[in-house]
């Protein structure tokens, strides 16, 4: 039975995917690619936009005046976007296969590989609890000036007026963020695709980004900055721009990882 076969099957497959090199010109094409299923999906695509974008007005309303939890728990969409995106995976692999984009069959496009999806996403879970928790610390330690209001916060970090701060809480949180962006550049396409086991989707995408190194951190630059608009147009953004980063990241794993059917028969 080929992988494809078992993964059909429901059950996880833990053969080592086959990582390509790529260079940088690859991230325009992914984008281009990630635009082109964002039209052709249409109301699909931005449902889920819809929900991110709910989220964080859920968030800001519900933290509104706790700005130090809220600041981390809105910069923890990135750290835990990978999961949430899998329905937009499940779209762009359908149109991939000539499928219509249906929004439906994507709803619970993580159950058939529900016990490591479910993992890997209780380890994203717990990395932005700790996350939010050290953005409170940071914010107590080296935030002066007394309760600040959210764009006094926004102001502070963008422009350094705080340098200490500044520096700080981007020294935490950019450790934060490349430990995830490192476990889950590929991992969860691959898990949804192939219904890989967790540890090999992980450590399949370390090697990923060890082996290209250069272009992944400009990837890596280019998921903050388009998500980061999301966030300054007060969440509005975030309608179009998580399903773009969504779509995009199905095409960056499909040039990643090469295809099983690329491969050669298997040998004993």
């Amino acid at each position: 039975m080929s992988n494809n076969d078992s993964a059909q099957a429901g059950h996880p497959v833990s053969n080592f995917p086959v990582i390509r090199n790529i260079e940088a010109a690859a991230i325009p094409r992914w984008l281009v690619a990630g635009w082109r299923d964002c039209r052709t999906a249409g109301i699909a695509s931005l449902f889920y936009g819809s929900c991110f974008a709910a989220a964080g007005w859920l968030m800001y309303i519900v933290f509104a005046e706790a700005y130090a939890l809220f600041a981390g728990l809105t910069t923890g969409f990135l750290l835990v976007g990978p999961f949430l995106a899998i329905g937009l995976y499940d779209l762009s692999r359908r149109m991939e296969r000539g499928e219509p984009p249906r929004l439906a069959p994507t709803l619970a496009a993580w159950r058939p590989n529900l016990p490591n999806v479910g993992l890997l996403a209780a380890l994203l879970t717990i990395v932005l609890l700790i996350w939010a928790r050290a953005s409170m610390v940071v914010f107590a330690l080296f935030f002066t000036g007394g309760l600040p209001s959210f764009a006094e916060v926004v102001r502070s970090v963008l422009t350094f007026e705080q340098a200490e701060f500044s520096l700080v809480y981007f020294a935490v949180g950019g450790f934060f963020a490349a430990f995830v962006f490192a476990i889950g550049a590929v991992s969860l396409p691959l898990m949804f695709d192939r219904k890989t086991d967790a540890i090999t989707a992980a450590i399949a995408s370390l090697v990923v980004c060890g082996r290209n190194p250069g272009p992944m951190v400009l990837w890596a630059g280019s998921i903050v900055l388009i998500v980061s608009i999301g966030f300054a147009t007060l969440f509005v953004g975030l309608i179009v721009a998580t399903p773009l980063v969504g779509h995009a990241t199905w095409h960056a794993y499909r040039e990643l990882v090469e295809d099983d059917a690329d491969r050669g028969p298997a040998t004993s």
